[in-house]
């Protein structure tokens, strides 16, 4: 029974790329992804921050365990001036304007982080 209480919670481990903090405004960059481009770092800083700034909580970007890229948001449960209908509008928005840049993290997160075979994840895609 306790085997399969940690195969639940290891199938729920999610990695975290990247995230800001409106509470204690600060930001988050995993270094275990130090090797992605500069220009792409900067870009998921200013993604992180700028989504606080203007939403409020805490905003992080993660890989599920499937490798795809999520986004997640939360708040404190007294932070009434946190944007609940703008943080879902907005996330839908960063999704579809980053389309892109999302599928080429999740395949830097499978070839860099995973390990995963290249020449596999180019038939998938096909």
């Amino acid at each position: 029974m306790e085997q399969n209480i940690k195969k639940e919670e290891k199938k729920e481990e999610k990695v975290v790329l990247c995230g800001a903090n409106a509470y204690e405004k600060k930001y988050y960059f995993n270094k275990q992804f130090a090797g992605m481009p500069k220009s792409i770092q900067d870009e998921l800083h200013i993604i992180c921050v700028l989504f606080t700034e203007e939403i409020g909580g805490i905003f992080t970007i993660e890989f599920e365990e499937d490798s795809n890229v999520a986004m997640r948001t939360e708040y404190a449960p007294d932070d009434f001036l946190y944007d609940e209908i703008g943080s879902g509008l907005l996330v839908n928005e960063i999704r579809r304007k980053r389309q892109e840049m999302f599928e080429s993290l999740r395949l830097y997160y499978k070839v860099f982080i995973l390990h995963e075979d290249v020449g596999e994840l180019l038939w998938e895609d096909e």
